[in-house]
């Protein structure tokens, strides 16, 4: 490994040591609960609400309150707000449901990946490493220069976690500050 990838990698860890060792942390005024699921954990939170009310749109509550393991990489109601206006009315109208439901798989992965293991394997592919959404979208997450994550999505969309690492008991939640869009044609 490189002194710089090496640097990166210790700079995203130090990141996310906070997030990593809170016991609960806060998430848009709320606890989130490491035995309560994603669904569970996620309506509580004031900086979701819009991603909640996509999920029930969609019909993706059952399947994210189900066993997983999920990584599901949370945009905020303000990541929301920065898509092109109407966007998000338009997405939760009932006849857009299935680009709906593309939309929000492409922030699931179907598996637990934690900041530790990301940012490894980012280091692991010269800084740079394709994650493949249930969505079918595929993301490219890198660390930024100060050593925050970021994910890019297929149309050049970046979101930077925000908050690593809040544990649930089908997976766990990264928050992020943007929102991974399916490749447009």
């Amino acid at each position: 490994m490189t002194f710089q990838k090496t640097m990166m990698s210790a700079a995203a860890l130090a990141l996310f040591a906070g997030a990593a060792s809170a016991e609960n942390p806060m998430v848009g005024g709320a606890e989130m609960y490491a035995d309560k699921n994603i669904v569970e954990n996620a309506v509580n939170s004031a900086d979701h609400t819009t991603l909640v009310a996509a999920v029930k749109a969609a019909g993706l509550v059952d399947t994210l309150a189900g066993e997983g393991p999920f990584t599901v990489f949370a945009p905020t109601n303000k990541a929301f707000e920065r898509l092109e206006g109407g966007a998000v009315e338009m997405l939760l109208k009932p006849e857009n449901k299935d680009r709906l439901v593309e939309t929000l798989t492409c922030h699931v992965v179907g598996t637990t990946a934690m900041s530790d293991a990301i940012t490894g394997m980012i280091a692991d592919d010269d800084g740079h490493h394709p994650v493949e959404t249930l969505g079918g979208c595929v993301l490219d997450a890198s660390l930024a220069d100060d050593g925050r994550v970021l994910l890019t999505d297929e149309n050049g969309n970046g979101a930077f976690v925000t908050i690593a690492d809040v544990k649930q008991s089908n997976g766990v939640i990264h928050v992020i500050d943007g929102v991974m869009l399916p490749k447009q044609p």
